[in-house]
Order: structure tokens, then sequence, then C-alpha cells
């Protein structure tokens, strides 16, 4: 079968909007509703799904005394009914975020144990939802959130400094509700899905300690304002296991996201390869590994034989530096990197975005990847190295006319790559 460029943009896109319906909020939450309770329930939450989490809820529960506060992303919103809907800023918090999290506070504070609090957690919740520890003002958080952004850090990292310098992560909105009932469902954006690292754990316990902190800090170079160092320095730990009982229940997740693209793959006469639900590093370098591995499958069948698609999931990561960046998010820069890597190569095709559709600040999901991209950039005068140094993909793919907009997705279970050799 020859395959066109139209052909394989449209099952590119298939591909991608399959892994993102995988992770509908509302459907994934009327799954895993837990025990009605005998007297209130109390819903709070943060993400870019927790909007669309909370007002399938407050639906399927008509009876039930339901109330709550849940704060998702700005244009990520729908009604909730009796549950109250607040928007803040990501991935950089703003006041409403510290706003959502006295709210959200106060929601869970003189419960009793027939009280039910249903913690509804997704990504991105961790700068939506900002409760400064110690003397800490949200400047300072501010502040943290970009050095930590441009650092390099992985997103366990982030989180272990994050929480560490919160009064509502790292378990301690658990245990602000206690003696009430707390359950929590999580749609996971993060490696591995564990629940600590997603929104910083707001209602679970924190393995990472002060001592980790330090080193993260002295790892990266970190210069942080002087009341996070007094937090530090006080050593006050996050609650531990022992301290929080409360259920945990992933509902969407990455791996779930990735099949979900390997069954329409399929359907499309693909063969799918998942190469993984957690990669990370540098996703420029990512981009040029991952098309040394197409470059195999397409030249001498491995680690697969065309046609094909190779499917991954993940968080990399973009080091800015200290110098001017241009626009763009990790997935096309990712793809940026990719393209460099394939150098043109005929029958490789590749799309990657973020699954929430806002890929870093950008308004597009992420790009796609075609053999001509390279050529076709040359004739509108781009220079696609300088633009990879420059971390100004999105504007190298706007050029082309290859960005892909889902606008707000209203779930997030982190990126979606897919690489197909036909």
């Amino acid at each position: 079968m020859r395959w066109t460029d139209a052909e394989s943009r449209a099952v590119l896109r298939r591909l991608f909007d399959a892994a993102v319906a995988s992770a509908d909020p509302a459907a994934a939450v009327l799954r895993h509703l837990p025990e009605k309770p005998r007297g209130r329930c109390v819903v709070v939450g943060a993400g870019k799904a927790s909007a669309a989490m909370a007002a399938a809820l407050d639906a399927a529960w008509p009876e039930v005394d339901v109330s709550g506060v849940v704060v998702t992303r700005y244009g990520h919103a729908v009604p909730a009914g009796r549950i109250r809907i607040l928007e803040a800023s990501h991935p950089v918090p703003d006041t409403m975020s510290e706003t959502a999290a006295r709210y959200i506070l106060a929601a869970v504070r003189g419960l009793t144990p027939d009280d039910l609090v249903v913690a509804l957690i997704s990504g991105g919740g961790s700068a939506l939802m900002v409760a400064p520890a110690g003397n800490m003002t949200l400047a300072d958080k501010q502040t943290v959130n970009r050095a930590l952004l441009a650092s390099g850090a992985t997103i366990g990292e982030m989180n272990a400094l994050r929480k560490h310098l919160s009064a509502i992560k790292g378990g301690r909105l658990a245990q602000a509700a206690q003696p009430a009932h707390v359950v929590t469902l999580v749609i996971s954006d993060v490696p591995g899905d564990d629940p600590a690292a997603i929104a910083s754990g707001p209602t679970v316990s924190d393995a990472s300690t002060m001592a980790d902190v330090r080193d993260i800090i002295r790892r990266y170079g970190l210069d942080l304002p002087p009341a996070a160092r007094a937090v530090i320095e006080a050593g006050d730990e996050a609650p531990k296991r022992e301290a929080l009982p409360n259920e945990i229940t992933i509902i969407a997740a990455p791996s779930l996201a990735l099949t979900a693209a390997a069954e329409e793959a399929r359907r499309n006469g693909l063969a799918p390869l998942i190469l993984g639900d957690a990669i990370e590093g540098e996703a420029r370098e990512a981009g040029i590994v991952m098309a040394g591995i197409a470059r195999s499958a397409k030249t001498k069948g491995l680690p697969i034989r065309a046609p094909a698609v190779l499917l991954s999931g993940g968080e990399t990561t973009v080091s800015i530096g200290k110098g001017p960046a241009g626009a763009g998010g990790r997935n096309t820069e990712f793809l940026l990197g990719l393209a460099v890597g394939l150098a043109g190569m005929e029958g490789i095709y590749a799309i990657a975005g973020d699954s929430d559709g806002i890929d870093g600040t950008e308004d597009a999901a992420g790009a796609i990847v075609t053999p001509d991209t390279l050529v076709r950039a040359r004739l509108l005068g781009l220079d696609t190295r300088a633009y990879l140094a420059a971390h100004d993909s999105y504007r190298y793919f706007a050029e082309l006319g290859d960005l892909v907009k889902t606008g707000p997705t209203l779930t997030n279970v982190n990126d979606v790559r897919a690489i197909m050799i036909v």
C-alpha cells in the first residue's frame, strides 16, 4: 500500500485523538465512584481535568449532600453544579492559585468520620493550588517555579521541592481533612503513575525528605528566595504513610492512552510497538534518539517492520538556561530534534502532543513531522538548527502550518508521541 501524505497525517491524528479520548475524565470518574457517605460529601481537587471530573460526580450523586471547591487551568472550566469551580494559572501560579488553595483547605476543615472527602487530582494541580509554607509569599513560589522549569530538573525532582515548600501538597490536604474518610481519584500525567508525584500529591504521603530537597537544590544550582531557604532550613517534613489512611485510585493513565492508540493503529493497518510511557530526558535529544530507532525500523525492520508505528509517552524537559528563548514546548522541541535526526528520510511521519491540548504555554497541543519538513522549511527560509537552538519550535511549525490544535481537552495523561513508518 502506498501511503499518501494526507493519509499519513490523518492516521497520526486519529492515533492521537484515540489516546486522548481514552482518558475522558467523566467516564473515568463514573467507573470508580466510591461508596456513598452517611454524612456529607466534600469534593476538592486541582488539575487540568479536575473540573470535568467534578461535573461528572455532581451529576451522578443528586441525592447526596455534595459541596466543594475545585481549581483548574484558565479555559478548562465547566459547570459542576453544587461544586464551585475556580480557574488559575499554569505552569506558573498566580493569585488565584493561592486563593484556590485557601478555599480548598477551608472546605475540608471541621468534618466528621461520617463525611467523605473526594479529592479529584490531575496533572497541573501543583501550580493551580498554591499555599506557600512558612513566611513565603506567592511571589516567592513563582520564583521557585520559574527556576525549576528552566533548570532541567525532572518532574519528580520538581515535585519534591514543591511539596516541601507547601502547606497543602505532599499529603497536607488529607491531613487537614481528618477525621473524614478521604478517597482520591487520580488522572495520572507522570511517568510510572506515582500518585505522590501527580499535582505534588496533596492527599498522598510523601517519601522524599529534606535531605533529598537539599540535594536537588545543589544539583541544579537553584537560587531560592530567602523565605524559601528558611523553610528548607527549618526541616519540616511532609506527612508520612502511617499518618494518612486514605484510598487512592488511578482512574486514567498514560499507559492506557498508549494502549488505546495501539488499538487504533491496528485498525488502520499498522503494527504498533509501545516503547514506554515514562520516557524522560531532554526533549531535543529524545527526538534524535527516536529518529535513530525509526531509521533502523525503516531500513532494517528493527525493532519492527513497516507499516508500523512507534508509540511512547512520558514527560521530557526543555532546559532553557539563562539565554533568551522563543516560543515552544517539549513536544514541538522533541519533533524538531526528530526532524533533524531523520534528515528527510522517506516514509517516516510523526506526531507529538500534550494530551491536555496545550504544549508548554502555547495554544497548540503539538505538531506533525513529515518526510519533507526540512525541505519545506528551507523553501520558507527557515534555519531548522537555529530555531532548535533558540527553543523556538512553536514558531517553526506555525510557519510550516503543521501545528496540531485541539483546544483544551479537559484531561491530561501527559504526552503522546507516535512515529509512523510506512
